[in-house]
């Protein structure tokens, strides 16, 4: 180290760094000169224009939550969440054990580095792939492969990681020229180029067995490559050719041997040899920290002269970001920050980051700030920290499951080992609700289309998926939103225009005409594609939720979420059933005003039939808060308030009860209430009622009396009746003795509990 300048000793300790710089591919949009999100492409297109987008290199922070993903993974089991949510984050993590094992490239010194699971196969390997990324690309790529395979890098570009995963159906690739040599059998084995192999997954390079792998397999039959099977599974017919199943043949010292048996044999073969060793291998990567873009927290670090970073003087702290008069993207692919020389070159050799750091440096830990949220010195007190804990109840949608909550759980490892909070994780419990869906209308581009070309959804079926994006357009401009005719008309198509400034010159085509906007006939229609799915700025279909306060008030607007059906459960937004919700808010009020219009029967005590109705609520709605099943308490409250007035309850002690289990539900309204009913304090600041078991015991029963069958009345008597008497008086209620008169009784059936039928 003595004989290392600072910069390389710098590099070196960026290595064993939680927070580190390194080179990464981003996704980077010429058109709009920043550095573009996973999801905010789609199709290979921005989602924001429609403009292509291609994977650059760029230096970039990354957090390295891989040092803490064995903890990660293991504390999963110690959490009250969905098994769907832990199953989610397990996959992501994606622990797995097998080999690492160096195929040297034939004529150079390097050797490929690729992990497996499968080390059984390894006599099965035909091809070995690299990701596009990789390292060796260039030099392995022989002069009679170099235009082809550059050809292919830049077609790659253009493909985030996501669809590059997601594309199962068309095969591509290229062959670099090379070969390397199988490390047991010493032949010879031609390596090629894929994009379905991802750089940032394992070494960014796969030993391909397309016997028993259905993707190489694909790639193999595509380019006339040789399948080798290595592992009999004719004892397991059903069995697909991927599983571990089968006794391994064709592979030298490890036949006849179980696929679990020749696993642990070809790796203690592997690190005999010394051409490899076992593994520990983890699907998850290290977290991008780094964003090209104004808003986010500025890096409270510098740059000396030699390019060393340092963090800067505690009493800088908190580094606030310049005030800029634009904040779009800088020259190539750096933040607008990088164009304010007085604020980046603040001192002399002290040059600042100009990256800011992405939204989950905020969210991964804002729920401690709230437990002590004007302390001045630290983001919470130990007192404050030792009190609260964590968070008890996490209400949080499943598509933060590996975004979010994954890096929460990091953050709060890492603050937990550093001795600043008292425990080891975020969210003891969790519930994932489902969303408030709405309808997104799109429509249809081709790619690479100069002026760009719309046409209608209709037509789409006449071209390769690969060919189109689709670009989410205003609800509000689309005729018929939301049906099977949805689609902009020629007014719509202006708007459309005048609102995506880019595309003021395109094509419009459906299947009787094309032209530009103004070119178009008076008739013209552009079908959209209309798909229920998330309610975002982004697909420009939200629903104001002020508009609907406006219209019914905050609290129907929020019992109507409820109502609308169990919380985990996505739901497309519709208002139909919302008047349901407006009645009972309305028949609850119209209680209330009779209660407070019979002051005569204020003071009297409430029946048994009011108290047993009241409690059956307070039951009811208090299991269901336990269970978040808001749903069925909505339910439990419209019967509540049927049955109050079906009694005529006037009683004031009735409603300041129910006022006060209403509350959490429409606290507007129940705070109108309190002060109507003569209560001094908020009723937020009352306690929560509790169901009395006394009141659900009922002592009369209600029995249906049918003559011949046919229901003629409900019956309510005293439970303490003998069967006798009940026998008795049932015969000689006025309501079944004008069934009964002048005819013999035949039969009294009586079923305890449950019926009555006289035959006669």
């Amino acid at each position: 180290m003595e004989n290392k300048s600072n910069k390389e000793k710098d590099d070196i300790l960026m290595n064993f760094r939680l927070v580190y710089r390194k080179k990464g591919f981003v996704n980077w949009c010429e058109a709009l000169g920043t550095v573009l999100a996973n999801d905010e492409i789609k199709d290979g297109v921005s989602e924001r224009g429609g403009h292509p987008v291609e994977k650059k290199p760029m230096m970039q922070w990354a957090m390295r939550i891989t040092a803490y993903a064995e903890r990660l993974l293991a504390d999963l089991d110690h959490l009250q969440w969905s098994d769907s949510l832990k199953a989610m984050q397990r996959n992501w993590i994606g622990k797995s054990v097998g080999a690492q094992v160096h195929f040297q490239v034939e004529h150079l010194n390097d050797s490929i580095e690729v992990f497996t699971t499968r080390p059984d196969t390894i006599f099965g390997v035909s091809f070995i792939v690299l990701a596009p990324e990789h390292e060796l690309v260039k030099r392995i790529t022989t002069k009679e492969q170099f235009d082809e395979v550059a050809q292919y890098l830049v077609s790659v570009t253009k493909k985030t990681d996501l669809e590059r995963l997601a594309e199962t159906k068309i095969v591509n690739g290229v062959f670099s020229g090379s070969y390397c040599i199988h490390p047991f059998s010493g032949k010879k084995i031609p390596i090629w180029i894929a994009e379905y192999v991802l750089i940032d997954y394992g070494s960014g390079a796969i030993m391909a067995v397309p016997s028993h792998d259905l993707r190489d397999q694909a790639f193999a039959l595509k380019f006339g490559l040789p399948l080798l099977p290595v592992v009999d599974q004719s004892e397991f017919p059903n069995a697909s050719p991927e599983e571990k199943m089968g006794s391994i043949i064709n592979s030298d010292f490890l036949n006849q041997m179980t696929v679990a048996e020749a696993i642990d044999a070809a790796i203690f073969q592997i690190e005999a040899k010394k051409i490899g060793n076992r593994k520990l291998q983890y699907r998850m990567r290290d977290a991008n920290f780094s964003r090209q873009r104004y808003w986010g927290e500025p890096f409270p670090v510098y740059f000396d002269s030699e390019g060393v970073c340092h963090t800067i003087e505690e009493s800088a702290l908190p580094l606030t970001l310049p005030e800029i008069e634009t904040i779009k993207p800088g020259t190539n692919g750096k933040s607008p920050i990088a164009d304010c020389d007085e604020w980046v070159n603040y001192s002399p050799n002290k040059m600042r980051e100009t990256d800011t750091m992405p939204g989950y440096a905020g969210s991964s830990w804002y729920f401690l700030r709230y437990m002590d949220p004007h302390n001045q010195e630290s983001f919470a007190s130990k007192e404050a920290l030792n009190y609260w804990q964590d968070v008890d109840f996490y209400i949080g949608g499943t598509e933060h499951a590996v975004g979010h909550l994954m890096y929460s759980r990091f953050w709060h490892k890492f603050l937990y080992d550093s001795g600043y909070v008292p425990t080891n994780e975020p969210f003891k419990k969790l519930v994932n609700q489902g969303m408030i869906q709405g309808v997104i209308e799109s429509i249809c581009l081709i790619k690479d289309s100069h002026p760009p070309h719309f046409i209608s959804s209709d037509m789409c079926s006449e071209f390769e998926i690969e060919q189109l994006a689709f670009i989410p357009v205003h609800v509000d401009f689309v005729s018929n939103y939301g049906s099977p005719d949805s689609h902009l008309s020629v007014q719509g198509i202006h708007k459309f225009c005048s609102w995506l400034s880019d595309y003021q010159n395109s094509i419009f085509q459906n299947r009787t005409f094309q032209g530009a906007k103004d070119e178009l006939p008076t008739d013209f229609k552009l079908i959209t594609k209309s798909e229920v799915g998330k309610m975002s700025k982004r697909y420009h279909n939200v629903v104001n939720p002020d508009d609907v306060v406006d219209m019914y008030g905050a609290d129907v607007f929020r019992m109507y979420e409820m109502f609308l059906g169990p919380l985990e459960d996505s739901k497309p937004w519709d208002t139909k059933g919302i008047t349901g919700v407006s009645g009972f808010i309305k028949k609850y009020f119209s209680l209330v005003e009779t209660v407070m219009q019979n002051n005569h029967s204020n003071s009297s005590d409430p029946t048994k039939e009011e108290l047993m109705v009241l409690h059956t609520c307070i039951k009811k709605v208090s299991a269901d808060i336990e269970q978040v099943s808001f749903n069925t308490s909505v339910s439990a409250f419209m019967i509540c308030v049927n049955e109050l007035r079906r009694l005529n309850c006037s009683n004031k002690q009735i409603l300041k009860t129910l006022n006060e289990l209403l509350a959490p539900f429409a606290p507007f309204i129940t705070e109108e209430v309190n002060a109507m009913l003569g209560e001094q304090s908020s009723v937020h600041h009352s306690s929560y009622p509790i169901a009395n078991e006394a009141y659900l015991v009922r002592d009369t029963a209600m029995y249906p009396v049918s003559v011949n069958g046919k229901k003629r009345y409900e019956w309510t008597v005293s439970k303490s009746i003998s069967d006798d008497e009940l026998k008795q008086q049932v015969l000689e209620l006025e309501e079944i003795k004008k069934w009964i008169e002048g005819h013999d009784i035949k039969k009294l059936i009586f079923v305890p509990g449950r019926a009555i039928n006289i035959v006669i």
